[in-house]
């Protein structure tokens, strides 16, 4: 490349901007010729003139400076289109001879107008448009160089300025017009008149009828601007670019784009004044007041000592087995749905409560028996429900019959009743995609069980209570379980299915509280296992095409057992040791999150993590590793292990964490975690070398501790500080947070020297901190200086290259 101009660039572009020119004046007369014709259309509708058929002048046409005698030779032979007079006058456009001079390239879209561009009957030197101008109606004029304006009558049909009266000025010269350009003229209803040097105006667009009478034409007494010097303006149609000479247009078939319509703004209904709002409403209110009924005759009745037990039992069945009926009948007639809706889901809500109230209050019916004829009546509903395709219907049901079975019976009998209407919807989540039915079915089992779990914990429980309430859970979580993960299979985008299974989860993690340490650990620790080992089965490419388990589902697994496994950690350990278990589970689940890129296990895993280091905190806090005395109280061998373990924690979430597709390297991201880890690290190593020294039982361990400590937090921080300056040349980013890492902890490491380490040490280890924590500050002096060096040294070395 040279830094010469080019003659040849400079060239080309200034032929560029000259055709760019070009056009821009191109685009500046249309839009000229266009405001002329809005012009001339508004004087014609506001004086009331008919319009004068006659098709619209060349785009770009306009009389042109420089007046030329009407006797000289070529004023008007030489143009050939050139006539003058109007179709409907129907006089010769060559009679008459006037004095009237013609200007060169002076023409009109309208008949009745001479060469020069003047009216007819009129002076052609004070006619709007000589010398330039652009004359409008009504006599307004465009003002050009060395212009006379003269206000321009306006053209009125029957009176002597009409185009072709008598009277009327002609182009001397016309009688040398080709005959057939006349008549063609003529039968078109224009006169135009042209210079020599103005070649023809361009015809209509191919596939353009003829031009309607009065759109678009120019009406009288107004003059059509053309280009400078005579120069006709390029026609040019839409998709092609602008050129001289042949008329071009648009391609056959073109249509101008129409522009989008608009819709009205439609006024939004009240909810209330919707189609089927208040007939749905009234039908929901008739099902829960019915239902009341139905519960006030079966207990309120038995109370009271109002009828008999089989009149009260009688009655009831009889009264919903005619709503059922009924609903059948209303259900198939014109607008019926509604109603047949309502009035079947009463007629089967009222039936199971009345299963209820024989099994629960009068025991006419064993309580397996009771179960499996509830279990029936709400099959039957949700058989029906489907045949009806009505969710609705489902959901009246499950909602009726679980909203008052509460007041029929309680306890363990409750329990039952509500797993079975859990149970007998199961099957619909696998044909329908009824999502409320999800959680109707699933959510009054759930509050149920955890209610009588809560009660339980208060008291006093009974053995066989727990164990049955054990089994309500296990039931609750089996069904949920089993039923989301047949929905999801057939279903991958099925949430509400995964929604319902996390809320079955939740009594069985609860039961732990009413066991004793033990079993209540086995009880979480099986549970544990199923969950995770369906949450592992997805983290595995073949086993997830196996199952067909979404991402969604393994989530609420993957939680739900990491709950469970949290119950385990904490039912075998104590206070000293919980901090160990809670670590070990983080590097499990850390180690998998890096493994496998996930970041639920790598949230779990943090959340883990998080508790390890809070019960590691309490176990050996800040005030416990300054004091002597609390330290020897506190800190043993558990702690050392902990400490170690978080250790352990911090390398390993460190890597798996950046190993996350959402980290990326270098951002602020991984800056602060590389400054948390750092954080934390020197936190562990404090209380593994103080624990270390207490528990070996010297009479100085304690002094030995954290002298050890002070001297690693400064080989930590050396070599943090030479791997960044190592990879100052290669990355900059890594060497940014290695250095500042290390910057940072030889601060750390120097505060801890002077503030505590000055003051509790003495004798030869105060001396060796202090000898060790120097000759590692002069050893990173050095190579920093020397690193920077380098690296300036390699820049200027660069630049001379360069120049």
């Amino acid at each position: 490349m040279t830094t010469s101009i080019d003659p040849a660039l400079i060239t080309r572009l200034s032929g560029e901007f000259t055709a760019l020119g070009t056009q821009m004046g191109v685009l500046g007369r249309d839009l000229d010729l266009l405001h002329a014709q809005l012009l001339g259309e508004t004087h014609r509708a506001a004086s009331g003139v008919s319009p004068v058929p006659a098709p619209l002048a060349g785009p770009g046409t306009r009389p042109e400076r420089g007046p030329r005698s009407a006797g000289s030779p070529g004023a008007a032979a030489d143009v050939p289109n050139s006539t003058v007079g109007s179709a409907d006058s129907g006089t010769s456009a060559a009679s008459g001879t006037s004095g009237v001079s013609a200007e060169r390239g002076a023409s009109t879209g309208t008949g009745g107008i001479a060469a020069s561009g003047a009216p007819t009957g009129h002076d052609a030197t004070s006619a709007p448009g000589a010398s330039g101008d652009t004359a409008l109606p009504g006599g307004a004029t465009r003002p050009g160089r060395d212009s006379t304006t003269t206000p321009v009558s306006p053209v009125v049909p029957g009176t002597p300025n009409e185009p072709g009266a008598a009277g009327s000025a002609t182009v001397p010269g016309a009688a040398s017009v080709p005959a057939a350009a006349a008549a063609r003229n003529v039968a078109a209803g224009a006169s135009v008149a042209a210079s020599s040097q103005t070649p023809p105006a361009p015809a209509p667009w191919p596939g353009q009828g003829a031009q309607v009478q009065g759109y678009g034409a120019v009406p009288p007494g107004t003059a059509v601007p053309t280009p400078h010097g005579g120069m006709a303006t390029p026609p040019y149609g839409p998709g092609q670019s602008p050129r001289w000479g042949a008329p071009v247009g648009p391609p056959p078939g073109w249509r101008p784009p129409v522009p989008p319509v608009r819709k009205a703004a439609v006024a939004r209904t009240p909810w209330w004044q919707r189609e089927g709002v208040i007939s749905r409403v009234l039908a929901i209110a008739g099902v829960g007041v019915t239902l009341i009924g139905v519960v006030m005759l079966l207990v309120l009745a038995a109370q009271a000592g109002y009828f008999g037990p089989v009149l009260r039992v009688g009655a009831g069945a009889v009264f919903s087995a005619v709503l059922v009926g009924a609903g059948m009948r209303v259900f198939g007639r014109a607008g019926g749905r509604v109603g047949g809706i309502a009035l079947a889901a009463t007629g089967i809500a009222g039936a199971y409560l009345d299963v209820v109230a024989v099994t629960a209050i009068y025991d006419w019916l064993h309580p397996v028996l009771g179960l499996a004829v509830a279990l029936a009546v709400a099959a039957g509903g949700v058989a029906l429900a489907m045949e009806w395709k009505s969710q609705p219907l489902a959901v009246l049901v499950v909602a009726g019959a679980a909203a008052l079975s509460p007041v029929v019976t309680s306890e363990l009998m409750l329990l039952g009743f509500l797993i079975v209407l859990q149970l007998a919807c199961a099957p619909v989540q696998l044909v329908r995609n009824w999502p409320v039915l999800h959680v109707v079915r699933t959510l009054p089992a759930v509050l149920a069980t955890l209610g009588c779990v809560a009660i339980a914990t208060f008291d006093d429980p009974a053995p066989d209570r727990v164990n049955w309430l054990l089994t309500a859970a296990i039931a609750i979580a089996v069904i949920g379980l089993v039923t989301s993960v047949l929905v999801v299979r057939g279903r991958p985008s099925d949430v509400i299915a995964s929604l319902a299974f996390a809320m079955a989860t939740t009594p069985l993690l609860a039961m732990p509280v009413l066991f004793e340490r033990r079993a209540a650990a086995l009880v979480a620790a099986i549970y544990a296992a199923v969950l995770l080992a369906l949450a592992a089965a997805y983290l595995s490419p073949k086993l997830r095409a196996v199952l067909r388990i979404p991402g969604h589902t393994a989530t609420v697994a993957a939680i739900a057992g990491a709950f469970a496994l949290l119950e385990v950690c904490f039912r075998v350990t104590d206070v000293r040791t919980a901090p160990i278990a809670l670590l070990l589970v983080a590097i499990g689940f850390l180690g998998v999150a890096g493994q496998v890129r996930s970041r639920v296990a790598a949230a779990i895993g943090g959340a883990f993590a998080a508790l390890g280091a809070f019960g590691l905190l309490v176990a050996a806090s800040p005030n416990i590793l300054a004091t002597q005395r609390l330290a020897q109280e506190n800190l043993d061998i558990s702690t050392v292990l902990a400490a170690v373990l978080a250790l352990a924690v911090v390398a390993v979430a460190v890597w798996g964490i950046r190993k996350l597709p959402t980290m990326s390297s270098g951002d602020t991201e991984e800056s602060m975690l590389w400054i948390v880890a750092a954080a934390v690290a020197l936190y562990a190593v404090t209380v593994t070398t103080v624990s270390i020294g207490v528990a070996s039982g010297a009479a100085d361990g304690f002094v030995i501790g954290h002298c050890a400590a002070t001297i690693l937090w400064m080989v930590g921080a050396t070599a943090a500080l030479l791997y960044g300056l190592r990879n100052l040349s290669r990355s900059a980013a890594v060497a940014k947070v290695a250095l500042g890492s290390g910057l940072l902890v030889t601060a750390a490491a120097l505060v801890k020297l002077f503030l505590f380490d000055l003051a509790t040490l003495d004798g030869l280890f105060r001396v060796a901190v202090f000898l060790v924590v120097g000759v590692l500050l002069l050893v990173v002096g050095t190579r920093y200086a020397r690193a920077f060096a380098e690296a300036g040294a390699t820049r200027d070395r660069d630049g001379e290259e360069v120049r």
